[in-house]
């Protein structure tokens, strides 16, 4: 667990530079006309709402050599409240979850998939993330195989007792940063629908807690951009 306010006070951004692109993002998705690069661009309203990425380019960075890293951080506002999640369930989650309206499978729903790799592999794209009850868990490799681990959605616990809403909007919360072979990451840290301090936070806690896992911190960071799905990238940090 980091402490949120240790990474506000450890950071390296510009607040007004920040402020200054998320208007420009929330203003583009109204369809009004902003500044890019000294130029007008004319925004445009889609009839969906659009998620706010951060992306971000690394430096001093050999994925080869250097240890790999990997964390999660858990966003005070759920940046994609539209997250498709699936419950693995016992009886009593099962039943918590169709009460709820959320998608539910069963140990024996499973069981159906007769471990064929392509039916799984479908299954674990159809979904964004999956939870599982704490007295099926263990039992979720040996009837899916490694299928949901390599697509990275391996199931958060679910245990005994515990608020299902409460546990799937922390899941929906929750950002992962994971080097893999590349030197660009890219996460959601907020939507357009959102006002705009609770963007200001998202954006700012998802890149400290970034510069937290980085071995040399902010000098790992090359640049850092917000963007909307359809809008134009907005630089944040040189």
């Amino acid at each position: 667990f980091v402490d949120s306010r240790a990474l506000v006070t450890m950071s390296k951004l510009n607040a007004e530079l920040i402020s200054g692109a998320i208007d420009k993002i929330l203003e583009y998705s109204e369809g009004k006309t902003i500044q890019v690069d000294g130029k007008d661009v004319k925004g445009k309203k889609r009839k969906f709402v659009e998620t706010i990425d951060l992306q971000i380019a690394l430096k001093n960075y050999d994925p080869q050599r250097d240890k790999r890293f990997s964390g999660t951080f858990k966003l005070p506002v759920v940046p994609r409240p539209n997250l498709k999640v699936c419950i693995i369930g016992n009886a009593v989650h099962c039943e918590e979850a169709e009460r709820i309206n959320v998608d539910k499978m069963s140990v024996d729903d499973l069981k159906k998939f007769n471990k064929n790799k392509k039916v799984i592999k479908k299954f674990a794209k159809k979904f964004d993330a999956f939870l599982a009850s704490d007295t099926l868990i263990k039992q979720i490799p040996r009837l899916l195989g490694p299928g949901l681990t390599k697509a990275g959605k391996f199931p958060t616990l679910i245990e005994a007792g515990a608020d299902l809403t409460e546990k799937i909007d922390g899941v929906k919360a929750t950002i992962k940063f994971q080097m893999k072979k590349v030197m660009c990451l890219n996460v959601a840290v907020g939507n357009v629908s959102m006002d705009k301090d609770a963007i200001n936070t998202n954006v700012t806690l998802a890149a400290n807690f970034l510069a937290s896992l980085l071995k040399k911190n902010w000098q790992n960071i090359k640049v850092l951009y917000i963007k909307s799905t359809m809008g134009p990238p907005m630089q944040v940090f040189f």
